[in-house]
């Protein structure tokens, strides 16, 4: 599926795209990967990511779970907020709302999720979830708080 945002958004310098380009590669398993979620391109404040549909993300009646969208909508935000910074940083989730719009069925979904405002420590983000056909199905507003940039003698990974 072609984008339907990401050239409103700059390319990434070469060294930036290369801390995130493997972002849900991991060496070892998180939730995103449990979800089965694939990053399909990255941006300054821009991320695009699609969910494969297997009949594990149903519910009992046979539509995607909602629960599987949200955690897709909560995901694509990351990179967009990381590529602004050049040193590791930990953010989280501090509010997030999501409108369902259709529902889906034995269908991938792809999220485009985007900065609309940056601050110092609070950086607020939208995202489009869609079909493969193009269907929208799901938006949300989310806002996430930024720490600091590790101190040179912490090792914990960002």
């Amino acid at each position: 599926m072609a984008s339907w945002r990401a050239d409103n958004f700059d390319l990434l310098p070469q060294s930036t795209l290369e801390k995130w380009e493997n972002f849900t590669n991991w060496d070892q398993t998180f939730f995103p990967d449990v979800v089965g979620i694939e990053l399909q391109e990255i941006r300054r404040d821009y991320a695009r990511m699609a969910l494969p549909w297997r009949p594990e993300l149903n519910q009992p009646q046979g539509l995607v779970h909602g629960g599987a969208i949200a955690t897709l909508i909560d995901t694509v935000v990351v990179p967009a907020i990381g590529t602004a910074y050049d040193e590791p940083r930990r953010f989280a989730t501090i509010e997030m709302s999501i409108r369902y719009l259709d529902t889906i069925r034995q269908e991938d979904l792809v999220a485009e999720g985007w900065v609309t405002k940056r601050g110092r420590r609070i950086v607020f983000c939208e995202v489009e979830v869609r079909t493969a056909s193009g269907v929208k199905v799901a938006t949300g507003d989310l806002i996430y708080i930024i720490g600091d940039p590790p101190a040179a003698d912490d090792e914990t990974p960002g």
